[in-house]
């Protein structure tokens, strides 16, 4: 099985502390390195992570506020000077094409690589492909702000076990495949005999935004939610003053959504420690978790099904 993993590159806002790089968060998963908001400093991140930046495939800009994209333009070029031959999807608030673009080509360098813009006008369905179903949700930030839900595919997946116990395999397999069931003498199998349907799992990232009905929208279901958590509620007032969330906010969020898993992230300098913010937010969502750079959260599936594809 491919890795799935969310590694946390970075944790801060707007400052980067001793402990705490610019934000960026690289979800690898379905064989794909999704890089979301990469901040300052994101190339050195993948150094200290043990990850090459190859691995990339897309790129997310929430907004253009620097700590969610001043590393843009140094990904892209490490990805030309790494020579890759696939391509590099950004996707980003079509409003800010004229940041993308100075971010883009704000050195001299010779451009080698793929780059495939996704500007995105507006909310829905921005792109539903082999891997993902990706959508947008425009949040409350004072700027065009998008937080993000990838969905992967429903799928089918095969028992090994009941396959083999039955000598299902080669040309039976395809015809299982093809028409849902087999017939062994008077007896029928039937395709869920054997398999099961497996929705895929969900990651969402909320990034800068006041608490909104669309945020909880956009976490419906969520295997895991990334929602930034910039202040504690003693600062609530300055959370609203700045449209930033506090960790209670991001708790209710992940609550009323019925999400699985939350990672608070994007903490202001003003806080030395996150203990507090797991603290407060798990009085309201026990599955809370504090974001650390680079650390690493895993979202493998827990069932021993395979697929088809593994079945010879």
């Amino acid at each position: 099985m491919s890795v799935r993993d969310l590694v946390i590159l970075g944790s801060s806002s707007q400052q980067h502390t001793r402990k705490r790089n610019h934000g960026g968060y690289l979800l690898r998963c379905n064989g794909e390195g999704l890089l979301f908001d990469p901040g300052e400093g994101i190339q050195r991140q993948f150094i200290f992570a043990d990850i090459p930046p190859t691995v990339v495939t897309r790129i997310f800009v929430s907004h253009f506020h620097g700590d969610h994209c001043l590393g843009l333009g140094s990904m892209l070029m490490r990805l030309n000077l790494d020579k890759v031959t696939h391509e590099i999807h950004c996707y980003y608030p079509a409003s800010g094409k004229v940041y993308f673009d100075r971010l883009r080509y704000g050195t001299i360098y010779r451009e080698n690589i793929k780059v495939v813009e996704h500007p995105v006008e507006k909310e829905g369905i921005v792109e539903e492909g082999e891997n993902f179903k990706i959508e947008a949700a425009f949040l409350d930030h004072g700027v065009e702000t998008i937080a993000w839900r990838l969905t992967e595919p429903t799928r089918r997946k095969y028992d090994k076990e009941k396959l083999n116990a039955l000598g299902i395999k080669g040309v039976a397999m395809k015809n299982l495949i093809s028409n849902g069931f087999l017939l062994d003498g008077d007896k029928k199998i039937s395709i869920e005999d054997v398999s099961q349907v497996e929705k895929g799992d969900v990651f969402v990232v909320i990034m800068d935004t006041r608490f909104c009905e669309k945020a909880i929208a956009i976490a419906e279901g969520a295997t895991l939610l990334l929602c930034e958590s910039t202040y504690l509620e003693e600062h609530k007032e300055l959370a609203y003053k700045h449209h930033h969330l506090t960790a209670k906010e991001a708790a209710f969020i992940a609550k009323k959504a019925g999400a699985k898993k939350l990672i608070l992230t994007h903490f202001s300098a003003r806080y030395l420690e996150t203990e507090a913010f797991e603290n407060e937010a798990r009085s309201i969502f026990p599955e809370t978790y504090a974001a650390e750079d680079l650390k690493r959260f895993s979202f493998d599936k827990t069932h021993e099904a395979v697929s088809s594809s593994e079945i010879s």
